[in-house]
């Protein structure tokens, strides 16, 4: 017996507003935007979708991902602590943690980890402070004094983020979890044993949700890419979800579907099928 055709795909409404994260979903090879991704994000944009950045990084980290996009769309950085027009070169909502606060979550942590050393984007991201220890990039300014950076304690932090060498990633998040997550958000975008914590409320998916609402644009008509839990926030609002296909297990359980992997376009791919009808 011939099996029947399958049903024909119907086309799926377009998005108002298509949100998508950086590193490890959107950029591939040598952490670059190819040129598929690119062009469909801009035929997207042409079409009427409000295109939104959503990453970890600070804001100072763009400037090479927007002169590989040929576009510069708003961003939600800092796992959701600073909204950043880059038209404007301008902050638009920044939302830190109080010195005192953050003095208290290191202090709890460093009881438990004593080898904890830890990194702080402080003045709503203008600045990156390590302690000593800190793996930095080529090029990054000296070390504070061991202990607590000072200038951690004399301003706004927007995102802290926590590393223990020696410990397995899972066990570490879960730990940093279980002694302070009741004063902070924690999450990780990495596999490396990296964790990120934002103020209490503070996430891709709070943050998100605010740039939506400013657009008037309600969440059933977002849809979102990511790749690591601090997606998850975004992807368990939106009314559309994708993950690429080297997700996280927790970002794979959360999203409503699943494109090729980073390294294979996947955005780009799902982008270009949702446009022509398919997706």
């Amino acid at each position: 017996m011939t099996p029947s055709p399958p049903p024909p795909v119907r086309p799926a409404a377009r998005p108002r507003l298509i949100a998508t994260d950086l590193d490890g979903t959107l950029l591939g090879e040598g952490g670059a935007v190819s040129a598929r991704n690119a062009a469909a994000l801009r035929r997207a944009a042409g079409a009427g979708a409000r295109v939104v950045l959503v990453t970890g990084r600070s804001q100072h980290r763009l400037a090479e991902v927007y002169s590989q996009l040929g576009a510069r769309y708003l961003a939600v950085c800092a796992n959701g602590g600073v909204v950043y027009d880059p038209a404007a070169e301008r902050v638009l909502a920044c939302r830190p943690m109080a010195p005192a606060h953050v003095r208290r979550v290191c202090a709890l942590l460093r009881e438990r980890v004593p080898e904890v050393v830890f990194a702080a984007h402080v003045e709503c991201g203008g600045r990156v402070l390590h302690e000593p220890g800190w793996p930095r990039r080529r090029g990054a300014a000296s070390a504070p004094a061991p202990g607590v950076p000072p200038d951690l304690t004399g301003g706004p932090v927007v995102k802290l983020q926590a590393r223990a060498p020696g410990r397995e990633p899972e066990s570490f998040v879960a730990l940093v979890a279980a002694t302070v997550g009741d004063l902070v958000e924690v999450t990780r975008q990495g596999y490396l044993g990296l964790v990120e914590m934002s103020r209490r409320g503070v996430t891709k998916g709070s943050a998100l949700a605010a740039v939506a609402g400013e657009l008037a644009v309600p969440a059933s008509d977002v849809l979102v890419f990511g790749d690591m839990p601090n997606d998850v926030p975004m992807m368990r609002w939106a009314g559309r979800s994708v993950a690429v296909a080297n997700a996280h297990a927790e970002v794979l359980a959360a999203a409503t579907d699943v494109t090729l992997a980073n390294v294979q376009d996947g955005v780009g791919v799902y982008l270009e099928r949702l446009l022509d009808g398919h997706a």
